[in-house]
């Protein structure tokens, strides 16, 4: 029994292509070698499963008086099939998607040849009428639509956990983004020293009392990450953007171990766990795009020949180098610092280049010319020495650097979100990054208008500022100071303890209510030991 018929094995079919009418015969073929057995059939058994016999023949080479027969199988189940088709009925006859017919070689012809260099066209953007306040250009990325998701999801989630929801609306989701963002500025060891009586910081304790803060941050729910993070992405989307972005990765400080395989480790990063978050931005530092997952098979929608995009940590050059001819790092090691390599196809140049290290890049923009030289430390003069350097790599360091100011920003002044729920610290960075990309939005319209700007944190405390009182009747004072205890130390010193009469008596030192008349000598028992 055949052992491919009976595990369903696919028959190999062989295609022959032969001119239509064709009244050659075989006496007419030319051939140095004579035939010795005019009935020799090709005897396929021998094939093994990875062997491959073609038959074809040009358009102007002799063909054979049998050109007409379309079909011949072999006798036996499982053996190869050839399949002889004449020329005009081989488009009607094959889909272009089999796999009998040859697949065109797109691959690329990589030549040692420089590209033109490309000239990025400037950016113009529209100037504004007037600046609008630092709240208004915050709006423009964190929409009310997003504090109403969050507000809805928030009291759905309680309701699913506690069986009532804890009634929250949009407006106090405003207060409470605006203690987060205060909170980022004034950083207190811990959340509850913002309301000890002790540390109390009344800008913050002001705003709603501790217990409802916590109940608050405790139910804080987006449903999902995703659909917050596609609302954010959006908005970002829409920032007129420059034409010099640049790709790279961001990590979102996470160390719990409650998010699986989200949960990423990158060594050398500020924050070396955490999840990794894809971001696009242009030279200036604004964000204009970020995903939290790229797929090995994502690409770059198609855009005109006007932008410029770079890539860091080899997120498309990972196997450039294993494809090219291009030399090894051994290579060009022995050369010495400076040295360098390059292939060319189609107008992308793949470049590699032997600094400290070996560095591998590719670009459609700036090719090797004109040379430029920079300062290197040599080993062996112990002196710095000038070196070549393609004119691609300082194209790419003056550009490269708008995740990193980005980045900077977001750390500047950070929302605490230090949480064993994995999705708080990725809902602190939106707010972040939305503070951040308003500030870089802000901060070039007044560049526009001559204007000075505010500071980052000027700028993040307006916005708060902006939160807990726009469309907001005025505040009732909640809470009632308790009077202060001084330390024993202080109270029993003997020293500096003088009544001051105001509508009650007080200590001038322990600041404590105390009476101080005929009937009731609380003053003096109260710096008395007992």
């Amino acid at each position: 029994m055949d052992c491919k018929s009976f595990y369903g094995a696919r028959q190999r079919t062989y295609l022959a292509l032969v001119p239509e009418n064709s009244q050659d015969s075989d006496g007419e073929l030319s051939d140095d070698d004579p035939i010795e057995d005019p009935d020799f059939q090709p005897n396929f058994a021998d094939d093994s499963d990875e062997s491959c016999f073609d038959v074809s023949l040009d358009e102007d080479a002799p063909s054979t008086s049998r050109s007409n027969k379309l079909l011949r199988k072999m006798s036996k189940k499982g053996k190869p099939i050839l399949k002889t088709v004449p020329l005009d009925e081989a488009e009607d006859t094959l889909d272009p998607s089999s796999s009998l017919v040859p697949k065109k070689d797109t691959r690329r012809i990589w030549k040692h040849e420089d590209i033109e260099e490309f000239q990025v066209p400037d950016a113009s953007f529209e100037t504004p009428d007037a600046l609008q306040s630092p709240f208004q250009y915050f709006k423009m990325l964190f929409t009310d639509e997003m504090i109403d998701h969050i507000a809805y999801h928030t009291n759905l989630y309680s309701a699913q956990e506690l069986g009532d929801t804890i009634k929250t609306s949009p407006k106090e989701i405003e207060d409470f983004l605006a203690i987060l963002l205060f909170m980022g500025v004034f950083n207190f060891p811990s959340l509850e020293d913002y309301w000890h009586h002790e540390s109390r910081f009344s800008v913050i304790a002001d705003i709603m009392p501790k217990k409802r803060f916590q109940l608050l941050r405790r139910f804080i729910h987006f449903s999902d990450n995703q659909p917050l993070f596609d609302m954010l992405r959006e908005q970002c989307l829409q920032i007129p953007s420059t034409n010099k972005h640049s790709v790279d990765e961001v990590m979102v400080a996470y160390k719990g171990t409650r998010a699986g395989n989200l949960r990423q480790y990158i060594a050398n990063k500020p924050d070396e766990w955490g999840f990794k978050v894809f971001c696009r931005a242009s030279s200036s530092g604004i964000i204009h795009d970020l995903v939290r997952d790229l797929p090995h098979s994502s690409t770059l929608p198609s855009v005109k020949r006007s932008r410029c995009y770079l890539w860091d940590q080899g997120f498309l050059l990972c196997s450039v180098t294993t494809i090219l001819p291009v030399m090894t790092d051994k290579e060009l090691m022995k050369r010495g610092c400076g040295a360098f390599d390059y292939r060319s196809a189609e107008g992308v140049i793949a470049v590699k280049w032997f600094d400290n290290k070996c560095v591998n890049l590719l670009s459609n923009a700036s090719g090797i010319m004109p040379l430029s030289t920079v300062k290197r430390w040599s080993k062996e003069s112990k002196v710095k020495v000038m070196i070549p350097c393609p004119s691609l790599i300082p194209a790419y360091n003056e550009h490269m650097g708008g995740i990193d100011l980005s980045d900077m920003l977001v750390h500047l002044y950070k929302t605490p979100a230090k949480s064993t729920r994995w999705y708080l610290p990725l809902f602190g960075y939106m707010l972040d990054l939305s503070i951040a990309n308003s500030w870089l939005v802000y901060k070039r319209e007044c560049g526009q208008l001559n204007q000075k700007p505010i500071t980052l944190k000027r700028f993040r405390l307006a916005v708060a500022h902006s939160l807990k009182q726009v469309n907001k009747p005025a505040s009732k004072k909640r809470y009632t100071p308790r009077p202060s205890q001084p330390q024993p130390d202080v109270r029993y010193d003997c020293f500096g303890h003088w009544p001051l009469h105001c509508d009650k008596w007080k200590c001038q030192k322990c600041n404590v209510f105390l009476c101080l008349n005929a009937s009731q000598e609380c003053f003096a028992v109260y710096h008395q030991k007992i």
